[in-house]
């Protein structure tokens, strides 16, 4: 699955890579998480162009989006099926601007994080549906979700799932929704060549939304990760200074 991910390009290359018209000006994001909004490229009017969506797809048929499930990502096996994506696959499919995104392992007990990348550093554009939900008081909301494919020999050894990436050579089939035709962009949504992606550990900071900033993308050696390890294990005299203050009647949350 892709479920954090990392736009670090300058704007300009961004623009010139993916070929919209809008010029839009923004920072450096090194831990982007859904609801958040992201930028994502779509054509309309036979241009492409830039648009903030808010991470996390809702169907145009949902009456209340606070009981509905958060929907960050679309299986590529079933997205022709399932009724939350099988008429954006055909008619609003999108690219999201990326650098490299983050995934995380079962190493030792613990969930590691890892930063994954092109391997020549270049960025990348995830395949992306998208759908404008209409709300009851005449609110409108685009939303979107990345779609994923089962992941390469390589990639597996951290998830069963990847992102679907497409090629800048790919970029106008995978756009092109001027028909209801799908067999074009079927062998689009597939997982990365082996050895197209690396990878490397990083801190447990990206564990934390509140935290943005380019030392998340550092890789970090066995040392630093067992003592990050420690450092989150609970002290045994926090725990009983905890207890003896629990009932300060101030309703603590924490």
């Amino acid at each position: 699955m892709c479920g954090r991910f990392v736009i670090t390009s300058a704007p300009a290359a961004l623009r010139q890579l993916f070929g919209y018209v809008e010029q839009p000006n923004f920072p450096p994001r090194y831990n982007v998480a859904p609801t958040q909004p992201i930028p994502v490229v779509l054509v309309e009017n036979g241009a492409r162009h830039f648009r903030l969506m808010r991470w996390g797809l809702l169907p145009g048929w949902v009456k209340d989006p606070k009981g509905f499930t958060l929907l960050i990502n679309a299986r590529s096996e079933t997205v022709l099926e399932k009724p939350a994506f099988k008429r954006a696959i055909r008619r609003r499919r999108g690219l999201i601007p990326a650098d490299g995104y983050y995934e995380w392992k079962a190493v030792d007990g613990r969930k590691q994080p890892f930063f994954i990348h092109r391997a020549d550093g270049a960025p990348l554009g995830f395949a992306a549906v998208f759908e404008t939900w209409a709300g009851p008081n005449g609110e409108e909301l685009d939303t979107v979700a990345i779609v994923t494919a089962a992941a390469s020999k390589d990639l597996a050894a951290l998830h069963d799932r990847v992102p679907v990436t497409i090629s800048p050579r790919d970029f106008e089939r995978w756009l092109d929704i001027r028909g209801d035709e799908v067999d074009a962009i079927l062998p689009l949504m597939a997982a990365p060549r082996i050895g197209e992606f690396a990878w490397h550990p990083v801190s447990t900071r990206v564990n934390r939304v509140a935290n943005d900033d380019e030392q998340l993308l550092l890789p970090i050696s066995a040392e630093e990760m067992e003592a990050e390890l420690e450092a989150s294990k609970p002290k045994r005299g926090a725990r009983k200074a905890a207890a003896a203050s629990s009932d300060d009647g101030q309703g603590s949350l924490f």
